[in-house]
């Protein structure tokens, strides 16, 4: 079950945040992993045309895309201790790699690694890097290599 603070504080609600538990904070490693449920009525997923063999259901990689995102605001939230209340807002600057290594079928949940691999701070500004490895069961789904812009906003405009 997802913190109602972390929920309540998310620039996304619960039907674009799509997370349900935040299995694991570790700060010294700044490491985060949370868990999505996956279903058929998942975002762009309900919308594909499935066919058993030329295209089966998965999770969409755009969803998957936007799905770092949402662990790394938990990142944010969790390690680096910035809130979107205080006017924090992040975006995706750049994907410096994005790798689909196997199909994400619908049913099992994703358990999504997001670790910080570098980072810089400024008064109203953090530029960091982030690595995610998406699992389902034994097998990596997804990994990709991203950097994101966190801007406080109440600063920005001034």
């Amino acid at each position: 079950m997802l913190d109602p603070e972390f929920v309540r504080d998310s620039p996304y609600g619960p039907g674009g945040l799509l997370l349900d538990e935040i299995t694991t904070i570790d700060r010294p490693a700044k490491r985060i992993v949370a868990r999505m449920p996956t279903s058929q009525s998942l975002p762009l997923t309900r919308e594909q045309r499935v066919h058993p063999l030329h295209h089966p259901a998965h999770v969409s990689g755009g969803l998957m895309v936007h799905m770092t995102g949402m662990v790394g605001f938990a990142h944010f939230y969790y390690i680096m201790d910035y809130r979107h209340a205080d006017g924090w807002i992040g975006y995706g600057g750049k994907i410096h790699s994005a790798r689909f290594k196997s199909l994400a079928p619908p049913g099992e949940p994703l358990h999504i690694e997001c670790i910080c691999t570098q980072e810089r701070h400024g008064p109203s500004r953090v530029l960091a890097r982030y690595g995610f490895t998406f699992r389902q069961q034994d097998r990596v789904v997804y990994e990709g290599d991203q950097t994101a812009m966190w801007v406080r906003t109440t600063d920005a405009q001034s």
